[in-house]
């Protein structure tokens, strides 16, 4: 179904048009990162919604859907900000569940959905197939740290400034920013348009080791 024309979904539609021109048939991982409360799940599903205009099958989840439980979490030492942008989502979880078998295709099956953050409890797995061709939209702070960037052919960061503790400890280490294929600025969130690219980041942060 098309969508009404707005401001928003005209820039989306040219974002689309951008990544599609280069992602080609087959799997596709687009991964939205950016600050706390920055718009990143809205973004996706809009982005979402302007894909599936072109009669393409896309999924849509969120990382905050991937958590560790609070007892898990504790099992890492005190509840910091460093500990949750360490382990706050479990990355294992959302790799076995969703990623590789979404990447596998076929007859394949994962999931969108592993964890309920607001009950702080496990939910039942759905478990879902698409076709060969298809497309997941990921959204959720840290996807574009060092060791997970690689994962998605589509790396969009949204421009802003670290939000909160765990945040400036992620963009210490590695912003989002510098090494995503599209940055868009929501600071008018009806008017989206495309952002600048962030530094480098702060040789001096924390080392972003992997989780155990």
């Amino acid at each position: 179904m098309r969508l009404v024309t707005t401001p928003r979904v005209a820039f989306l539609r040219e974002v689309a048009d951008e990544f599609l021109a280069r992602t080609g048939r087959g799997r596709v991982i687009v991964a939205i990162d950016g600050p706390l409360r920055s718009g990143k799940t809205e973004l996706g599903d809009d982005l979402a919604d302007v894909l599936r205009e072109r009669d393409l099958a896309v999924f849509r989840a969120s990382a905050e859907d991937f958590h560790r439980s609070r007892e898990a979490q504790a099992e890492y030492g005190p509840d910091t900000p460093e500990r949750y942008w360490r382990y706050g989502i479990d990355e294992s979880l959302l790799q076995r569940t969703l990623v590789e078998p979404f990447r596998m295709a076929g007859s394949t099956a994962f999931v969108t959905r592993g964890f309920d953050l607001a009950r702080d409890a496990w939910v039942e797995p759905k478990w879902r197939s698409g076709p060969a061709d298809a497309i997941l939209v990921l959204d959720g702070r840290f996807l574009l740290r060092e060791r997970l960037h690689d994962e998605w052919d589509v790396a969009i960061a949204i421009d802003g400034e670290p939000a909160d503790a765990a945040d400036r400890i992620a963009y210490a280490s590695s912003d989002p920013r510098a090494v995503a294929s599209i940055v868009i600025d929501l600071a008018d969130p009806a008017h989206p348009r495309r952002g600048a690219a962030g530094g480098a980041g702060d040789e001096d942060g924390p080392a972003d080791e992997a989780w155990a």
